[in-house]
């Protein structure tokens, strides 16, 4: 059964929240506060964190950016939409305002893990650059990339056919599911926003364009 650790300073919520997890079969671990979630998180690998942002010691919105490709539900009292928009920004899978329902938590945690086991069919590796099409990300050098929707499928469809000049045409059709608003004219914009990005992170040029065709992607 998945593994899935408590970082929360009140002990009663921690309480709580381990018994409500135990029943449903899921392996604790428990943390107090963010020093101690780090020390725990070097040598353990849960299927999923539920983390507090009030935490002594190292807090919650200075931990969530260390961890690395586990879902991250944040529950936490502090309830304006920035705090919200914030730590999805830089992570969070999930965010759920104390109190909360447990139903609803227990449900958004088997959303969340249900997520991350069919994650495989969406990650693609081509050119150096890892692609996570769920989270917007690519990870090139270690170094994290948040991308736009419209980014995120343009990138996508260059390293499915990696090598291959891709048409303007054919990449706007091919979008068009996900990103409908995508436009010949913006089409350059957002090439040359990805460009960027991709070499900010690497130093040199991961797209080509092809003269009359389009696109393409160095392998």
């Amino acid at each position: 059964m998945s593994q899935i650790l408590i970082i929360d300073d009140d002990s009663h919520i921690n309480d709580m929240l381990s018994e409500a997890l135990q029943n449903e079969g899921y392996t604790v671990s428990r943390a107090y506060s963010g020093t101690e979630a780090a020390m725990l998180l070097s040598g353990l690998r849960p299927d999923l964190i539920l983390l507090d942002l009030m935490l002594p010691g190292l807090s919650g919105e200075e931990l969530l950016p260390t961890i690395k490709d586990i879902p991250v539900i944040v529950i936490s009292a502090k309830c304006d939409i920035s705090d919200k928009v914030e730590m999805l920004t830089v992570g969070a899978s999930d965010y759920i305002t104390k109190p909360f329902d447990m139903r609803e938590l227990l449900a958004r945690i088997a959303v969340q893990l249900r997520r991350k086991n069919n994650d495989r069919t969406d990650i693609i590796e081509a050119g150096g650059i890892t692609l996570y099409i769920d989270r917007l990300t690519a990870i090139i050098n270690d170094t994290e990339i948040r991308l736009t929707r419209t980014e995120c499928a343009i990138l996508k469809l260059l390293m499915l056919n990696a090598g291959s000049p891709i048409g303007k045409t054919t990449i706007l059709e091919k979008i068009s599911y996900d990103t409908p608003d995508c436009t010949e004219r913006s089409l350059k914009q957002h090439i040359s926003n990805i460009r960027h990005k991709l070499g900010e992170a690497s130093g040199k040029d991961h797209i080509e364009s092809v003269y009359g065709i389009g696109f393409r992607l160095i392998t």
